[in-house]
């Protein structure tokens, strides 16, 4: 299941996502509401101009998830460019992954935190899609397609909820539960938006969002921070219903009261600032250099 939102923002201009289509984009287009937005060619399974599906990444941050890697990326369409990005794990995580999936390219991150993971692996990725997949073995790599079947479909960022009919969580405790939705009323207040799961962090993307969702903070936090800048950017915004299951393996790094209060003060600062404009959209995020020897061909 899955609704679509819009929400007013500020636009830029887009990056295409053919290497063989003009490289930029070169006029905005309103959707009959008024508001402006980048005009982009967009990717259909079945499109004549492009004359092919559109590929795929799935970008997996990990930190010692060896034992729950024969699981997720089982899962895992081959069709699909899977992109592994370890933070300096210790249990052979990175070894397993060659193993499992020797045409993944498996990369040492830049930094620290899963938001800066994540944006190096955005970096490294070639799909005309983005897909971020979290590698303990609680998103279902299964719900992938409804994420692409919305893209598809014509929204730009999905957003994966809990909370939506046909959704649901086998992880959440109590607290867990009233923090997420505490957190999803205050970012629905302070700008404008309609989200149902504010914290879930199984995303979506067309390449060409890239501008609009890399942000600057390299935690958990950063995936927040995506779905607002996307919203404040005005794209199409649409979430499918997933459903969480238990880590399958290890302990989770989030850290329920530690990680809410960066999202909150994150969500205010949001608010003040005016990062997302018509003037200066959000940077690309560095073109990520795997260490040599970790892309597997």
């Amino acid at each position: 299941m899955e609704h679509m939102t819009n929400h007013a923002g500020h636009g830029s201009a887009a990056r295409d996502t053919d290497e063989t289509a003009p490289p930029e984009i070169e006029a905005r287009r309103t959707d009959g509401d008024g508001v402006a937005r980048p005009k982009y060619h967009r990717f259909s399974r079945t499109s004549p101009t492009v004359g092919r599906a559109p590929r795929v990444s799935v970008v997996i941050p990990t930190m010692n998830e060896a034992a729950n890697l024969p699981h997720v990326l089982s899962q895992v369409s081959e069709d699909y460019e899977v992109i592994i990005v370890d933070g300096g794990s210790t249990d052979g995580t990175m070894e397993v992954a060659r193993r499992l999936r020797p045409s993944a390219v498996v990369m040492r991150q830049p930094g620290r935190g899963k938001g800066d993971a994540l944006f190096a692996g955005f970096a490294a990725s070639r799909g005309d899609m983005i897909v971020t997949l979290d590698a303990d073995g609680s998103q279902r790599a299964s719900e992938i397609e409804s994420f692409v079947d919305a893209l598809d479909a014509g929204a730009d960022f999905v957003k994966g909820s809990r909370s939506l009919k046909g959704g649901g969580s086998a992880d959440f405790t109590l607290l867990r539960g009233a923090g997420n939705r505490a957190l999803g009323m205050a970012a629905n207040l302070m700008h404008g938006t309609a989200v149902t799961d504010i914290t879930y962090g199984f995303n979506a993307f067309w390449r060409h969002c890239l501008p609009y969702v890399v942000n600057d903070a390299s935690g958990f936090e950063g995936e927040t921070i995506m779905y607002i800048r996307a919203a404040r950017a005005g794209l199409k915004i649409s979430e499918v219903a997933c459903y969480e299951d238990r880590r399958i393996h290890g302990e989770s790094n989030l850290r329920t009261f530690r990680d809410g209060w960066r999202i909150l003060a994150l969500l205010y600062n949001e608010r003040r600032s005016e990062k997302v404009s018509t003037a200066s959209p959000v940077a690309l995020a560095p073109e990520a250099v795997p260490v040599a020897g970790e892309v597997a061909a």
